[in-house]
């Protein structure tokens, strides 16, 4: 696991913005330990991403990184805005600076604003431990994701299977070789939850949807190879060049000049855009696309028939 990274805390100043608003001694080192336990929660969480999914650990390093930089900024700011106006009980209602309040509120009004779009790194952190990763066809790669996800799954299913049957035959989870301490704690968890109608540590709904996904991403994955094993095919219309480009996956249309906005308006009906890296219009290669491309060849070949007739 990634060794922890903290950054500075002002404690000296923090001790200063607590004698601003109250009579209480300040503990030194309590804002770092708050800090500390904060940063500790979401280097937790990438632990377990690391551990989960080691592909994906770099970034969610990174981000609490960021995290742990941007949260220590923001309570040094905090303890700066502390000390911009003391507390009217300290100071006395006939002494006490209105407009410095003022400016204090709206200061704190930024910084908890500030805070609230730190949080977000703890959400892309879930969104990487928790969602999965979205695939698309056009990847380069797309091949050895979907296998990578394939395998996932099926490890998965049988972890649940095993895991299942473990606890049948010894009615406990514990020393079971296929669960690591903290997954054996969080099943127990959830297996005390009354509304359970069974005390398996998966649930049926849950090896069905696993499946479900598993039957998905195989099919998925058996289309794209079929049509990656295909050579990118080229044909000429009357109206523009039709590349099938099976190596990026997208079926494109290449015009020899900029078409009139009418027919740029019917190409953009169909799903196809413009794509300034290729220089032509284009959208992913699938059945739809084709049926879409002949609808777009049909209405253009009406629409020379009809100019004929004027």
């Amino acid at each position: 696991m990634m060794e922890r990274n903290y950054y500075e805390i002002d404690e000296t100043m923090a001790k200063q913005a607590q004698s601003m608003w109250s009579f209480s001694d300040y503990v030194m080192g309590s804002k770092t330990e708050e800090y500390r336990k904060l940063v500790d929660e979401a280097y937790h969480l990438a632990d377990e991403v690391a551990n989960k999914k080691p592909e994906r650990a770099e970034e969610a390093y990174i981000l609490v990184d960021r995290y742990a930089k941007k949260l220590a900024n923001n309570l040094n700011a905090s303890s700066r805005m502390e000390l911009m106006c003391p507390s009217v009980m300290l100071v006395g209602a006939a002494k006490f600076p209105v407009q410095k309040k003022e400016k204090q509120n709206k200061a704190r009004e930024r910084n908890q604003e500030e805070y609230e779009k730190i949080q977000n790194y703890l959400n892309k952190i879930k969104d990487l431990l928790y969602k999965e990763e979205k695939i698309l066809i056009g990847d380069k790669d797309v091949i050895s994701k979907l296998q990578k996800r394939l395998d996932s799954l099926l490890q998965q299913q049988e972890k649940m299977k095993e895991v299942n049957a473990y606890y049948r035959k010894q009615k406990t989870l514990h020393g079971c070789p296929n669960l690591t301490k903290e997954e054996i704690e969080s099943l127990q968890l959830e297996m005390q939850d009354p509304s359970r109608y069974t005390e398996k540590p998966y649930l049926s709904w849950q090896l069905t949807e696993n499946g479900q996904k598993i039957r998905k991403t195989r099919k998925r994955l058996a289309s794209l190879k079929a049509a990656k094993e295909k050579e990118s095919s080229e044909q000429e219309t009357n109206y523009f060049k039709v590349v099938e480009n099976t190596e990026r996956m997208r079926l494109q249309l290449f015009f020899d000049e900029k078409p009139e906005i009418k027919i740029r308006e019917l190409v953009k009906q169909r799903g196809f855009r413009w794509s300034p890296k290729n220089q032509c219009w284009q959208r992913q290669l699938t059945n739809n696309a084709r049926y879409a491309l002949q609808s777009l060849i049909e209405t253009l070949d009406r629409m020379v028939e009809e100019q004929k007739k004027i």
